[in-house]
């Protein structure tokens, strides 16, 4: 379903798996945080190569965790911690690489700095975090392009006017989307050095933060 609603991101998966190898270092851990049914950590699993790596993947969902898992013991080779837990919970410990792919758009804005600060403590210096999200922009005719567009690309994966709005408006009520310069700013704040952006579909953006 994702993929039907979300422009890119059949990319966006396995270009994440090659970040995940440039970037992993031996002996630490890496995260997928909001996992969901293991996408991304199938694809960094695949693709890193540094020696005695960790995989933790974590989602506050069971059905989903339960997915995952079975998906994990199907198709990967490597060994995975996963974890059913709130992610503002999970204990980030020498990690070289983080992943939130469309995750933190659902945490409440306020938790969101504490969030990211405690990722860039966990993380070992040369440590990446990833970050997939939803932003909006500042100009409204800008905003309002991007939704049209975003919205043609869904009519053309087969969703009808009827389920696009339905879906704007379950959406509108947890998802709460900032700009491009909130989410560079907040890192910064956090302890990330360098900031990024490596990919853009629309309202759709990839960033990388370097610690």
């Amino acid at each position: 379903m994702i993929a039907r609603s979300v422009p890119g991101y059949e990319l966006l998966v396995p270009m994440t798996g090659l970040l995940a190898r440039r970037y992993a270092q031996a002996g630490t851990r890496i995260y997928d945080l909001g996992c969901s049914l293991g996408a991304c950590t199938l694809a960094m699993a695949a693709a890193v190569r540094a020696e005695a790596v960790t995989f933790v993947a974590v989602d506050n969902a069971k059905p989903m965790v339960e997915a995952c898992r079975a998906t994990l013991t199907a198709q990967c080779k490597a060994p995975v911690e996963l974890r059913c837990e709130d992610l503002r919970q999970t204990r980030i410990e020498n990690a070289s690489v983080v992943v939130m792919n469309f995750t933190l758009q659902f945490v409440e804005p306020e938790f969101r700095a504490r969030l990211l600060s405690r990722i860039a403590g966990g993380m070992v210096d040369g440590g990446v975090l990833v970050l997939a999200e939803k932003v909006c922009f500042e100009d409204a005719e800008s905003q309002r392009d991007q939704t049209d567009w975003h919205h043609d690309f869904k009519r053309a994966m087969g969703y009808s006017d009827l389920e696009i709005a339905a879906k704007r408006s379950a959406l509108e009520r947890v998802l709460q989307p900032e700009t491009f310069g909130q989410h560079a700013d907040r890192l910064r704040e956090a302890g990330f050095s360098r900031v990024e952006r490596w990919f853009q579909c629309f309202s759709f953006q990839a960033l990388i933060a370097f610690k």
